[in-house]
């Protein structure tokens, strides 16, 4: 098999090749199919914040935060969002990123069976077909969940698929569980015969996470400075108006309005800066992911951490 590193450069090629060359000041950002960034874009709060100082955003979609977390590595994009395994990932592998906000406490994940299915508890995952995107947010719910009922990763079978094809895995019944995210999920969740296993809020309530790259952080901090505060503003307007986020979400993504709605839900939007308790839950996962040998070496999540200029 090819190097990891051989792998994801591979994988990100197509999509590097996709993205728009840079324009003088400008903020490149990166964001998935729902959420606060996508939300962000729509009402362009960035842009207007970011006019006065005569500088552009450009947006770029991505399908999982693990690619997003490659794209800012590689200095394709200069502000990412994801959970908390991607930048783990990347961090582990050298990745100049720096955490600059987060959103406490999703529950927004769950680990979903497929119509026919016969399991009843984690147990029965044992030498199963588990599909989740690796390095993502439900890779670590995967872990997580196993882990409480003394079952290793080894001790299932991993699919790794993107969101995309896993949903296609799971329709089939190529898989005998899928480990994912919303909007997905709410989607799956409304297909008859389908039912949960095990929601992350029961298992593993998940920290996501707005990042930038050093070198955008150390280049045009005041950009940077206004981009977040921005992106902030979005967060907040989102915890105070979720059913006009729904429709609006439902009308960017063409996630049906009934699973959007129950995505919006138990979704979180407002970001928090990263306090020591962010941190030392971080820290808590890259310390499984080390101790289980995902990752190469111990990290400390605190090395990553963006101090904006006051």
């Amino acid at each position: 098999m090819p190097p990891r590193r051989v792998l994801l450069a591979t994988g990100l090629a197509f999509a590097l090749g996709a993205l728009p060359a840079r324009a003088a000041r400008q903020l490149r950002i990166g964001y998935q199919k729902s959420g606060s960034l996508a939300l962000a874009r729509r009402q362009g709060g960035v842009e207007a914040a970011l006019r006065p100082a005569g500088a552009t955003v450009a947006w770029t979609e991505f399908p999982a935060g693990p690619p997003i977390m490659e794209a800012l590595s590689a200095g394709a994009i200069d502000i990412g969002y994801a959970g908390d395994a991607p930048p783990i990932f990347a961090q582990a592998s050298g990745a100049e990123l720096l955490y600059a906000a987060a959103t406490p406490g999703g529950s927004n994940a769950a680990i979903l069976l497929p119509p026919g299915s016969t399991l009843q508890a984690l147990g029965g995952l044992k030498g199963r077909r588990v599909a989740f995107a690796r390095g993502s947010s439900a890779h670590n719910l995967v872990v997580a969940a196993l882990e409480t009922v003394g079952l290793a990763p080894s001790d299932v079978q991993p699919v790794h698929l993107a969101p995309s094809d896993a949903a296609a895995a799971f329709r089939s019944g190529a898989v005998d569980a899928w480990a994912i995210w919303d909007p997905y999920c709410a989607v799956a969740e409304a297909q008859p015969g389908v039912r949960v296993l095990a929601r992350s809020a029961d298992i593993a309530p998940e920290n996501t996470f707005l990042l930038v790259s050093r070198a955008a952080a150390r280049a045009d901090p005041e950009l940077v400075g206004l981009a977040m505060r921005a992106l902030g503003e979005s967060g907040a307007w989102a915890e105070a108006h979720r059913d006009e986020l729904a429709q609006l979400l439902s009308e960017t993504t063409g996630v049906p309005l009934d699973a959007m709605r129950r995505a919006v839900a138990r979704a979180h939007y407002g970001f928090a800066p990263m306090d020591a308790g962010i941190v030392a839950q971080q820290q808590a996962i890259a310390d499984r992911f080390a101790r289980l040998r995902l990752i190469p070496a111990r990290i400390t999540v605190a090395d990553a951490l963006w101090h904006p200029a006051s």
